[in-house]
């Protein structure tokens, strides 16, 4: 069930009815079903791999908490059983088209099998939510659950189950074992959050996803076509990712939970490690604390940090689908990150000093940030190599004609972002503002919603797609 579909909206609409009206010992046991019946709307065995992580983690969970020894070794058994999931349903067919592949070259001719396996939605963000749990049982930073129904909910709670953000068990399960209230003041930012995301993702992506769309299906694009299609791409899938999270934070908070914000601007990065501090926020950072700094972070040097950037991106590539094109873009900014680090450790302070220097950062960032998502877009590895090289002199001036107004049309349809970046910083320079500047503030916000509401009806695409991370 998608965001943007009316069954969704009918569901939800129901869910909070009831939700607000049931006595609050039976909302955990509400929200298990409603989460449960959300999951397996299209396909009910989505709930089997599910039902299987939530019942393994917990009993692991409660047994390391118990445990004086061979703790360890249930946390190894956790996170295999956990990965082993995930490579079966979303690694098992790569593994084989590639063995095969390489069976071929050495002409060597064995049957594979032909097996295609749908991809359970969101089995990344939950796998990884769960084994975050399961380890910060065995840290000591949590204590286990103790009731199979909240580690349950904890898992499953619908507004962030398919497409994350991905939860920590400190944040979520507080709230998931205390009473919950729901304030105006919350609701009423939820509501303008709501609009706001589905903004984004009905009349900013999908509309821009057709000048995408089109492009990448060109089977030989000029340079000014191409880049213009990766520019359209670039907002696409930031207004559809970051929507899908403003979707998902609106409905959570309307049910008196508060999740992690995923978004950070991160086009405004002047560097990769600052681009990753902006985007995917919950991602790159449970990528920091359970594997990075395990692994040494930044306090080793050398060939071994080198060696663990490699592994952190490798997997973050990998993490994002079974194809050589994520690979390759993990691989690039592992590279990327690398030789920003040496550039900062030639040239210390080199150009802090300079007046725009921060601006020149940030549109040089931008331009790495689109070779990555030509990356990521492009799943033909020979037509991406095609890609890279394409010249821009090459290209005739119609081309360049037609680019300029295809930039056009991205350009206005990304205009709101700017907005909505202001308003941002202007809402942290007033949020000590005089009480009698409050209802200025609240009348401004109620007229931006109103704009967004008939915004999302009358430009909303006519071809309107499914959330880009459901995939992955």
């Amino acid at each position: 069930m998608s965001f943007d579909s009316s069954a969704y909206l009918v569901f939800f609409v129901l869910v909070l009815a009831v939700y607000w009206t049931i006595p609050q010992r039976f909302q955990n046991y509400f929200l298990i079903l409603a989460s449960f019946f959300f999951y397996g709307f299209v396909h009910p065995w989505f709930l089997l791999p599910f039902f299987a992580t939530t019942l393994i983690d917990y009993f692991v969970a409660n047994r390391i908490e118990c445990a004086t020894t061979g703790r360890r070794k249930l946390v190894v058994i956790s996170v295999c059983a956990n990965l082993g999931l995930l490579a079966i349903f979303k690694y098992f067919h790569f593994f084989l088209e590639n063995t095969a592949a390489v069976l071929d070259l050495l002409h060597i001719h064995v049957p594979m099998p032909v097996l295609r396996i749908i991809l359970p939605a969101g089995i990344s963000f939950y796998t990884f939510q769960s084994i975050g749990y399961v380890v910060d049982v065995y840290r000591g930073h949590v204590r286990a659950c103790r009731h199979l129904r909240d580690y349950a909910l904890f898992v499953a709670f619908f507004p962030q189950l398919v497409a994350g953000p991905i939860q920590r068990a400190g944040d979520l399960l507080a709230q998931i074992q205390r009473p919950r209230r729901l304030q105006p003041a919350a609701a009423y930012d939820a509501a303008f959050l709501l609009l706001w995301g589905f903004f984004k993702k009905l009349v900013i992506a999908d509309n821009v996803a057709v000048i995408a769309d089109k492009v990448f299906a060109l089977r030989s694009p000029s340079f000014p076509i191409l880049w213009t299609g990766v520019l359209a791409f670039a907002i696409q899938i930031y207004t559809d990712f970051s929507g899908y999270t403003d979707i998902a934070r609106a409905c959570a908070r309307l049910l008196g939970f508060e999740i992690t914000r995923n978004f950070n601007h991160p086009y405004l990065a002047n560097s990769p490690s600052d681009f990753w501090r902006r985007w995917h926020i919950s991602l790159s950072t449970w990528i920091r604390d359970y594997l990075y700094i395990p692994l040494g972070g930044s306090r080793i040097s050398g060939c071994r940090e080198i060696l663990n950037i490699f592994i952190v991106f490798f997997l973050v590539g990998l993490w994002h689908g079974a194809a050589w094109n994520f690979v390759l873009w993990g691989v690039y900014y592992a590279v990327l990150t690398m030789l920003y680090r040496v550039a900062a450790r030639l040239f210390p302070q080199t150009w802090s000093h300079i007046p725009g220097s921060n601006v020149l950062c940030v549109l040089v960032m931008f331009i790495f940030t689109n070779i990555g998502w030509l990356i990521f877009r492009e799943h033909d590895i020979a037509q991406l190599g095609r890609d890279l090289i394409l010249s821009p002199t090459a290209a005739p001036a119609t081309d360049w004609f037609f680019a300029r107004y295809l930039a056009a049309i991205v350009f206005l349809y990304s205009l709101p972002l700017g907005f909505h970046l202001w308003w941002d910083i202007a809402r942290k320079n007033n949020a000590g503002a005089k009480e009698r500047w409050l209802p200025w503030i609240a009348l401004a916000q109620s007229g931006v919603a109103i704009l967004l509401f008939f915004g999302i009806l009358v430009l909303r695409s006519d071809a309107p797609g499914e959330f880009i991370y459901f995939q992955f």
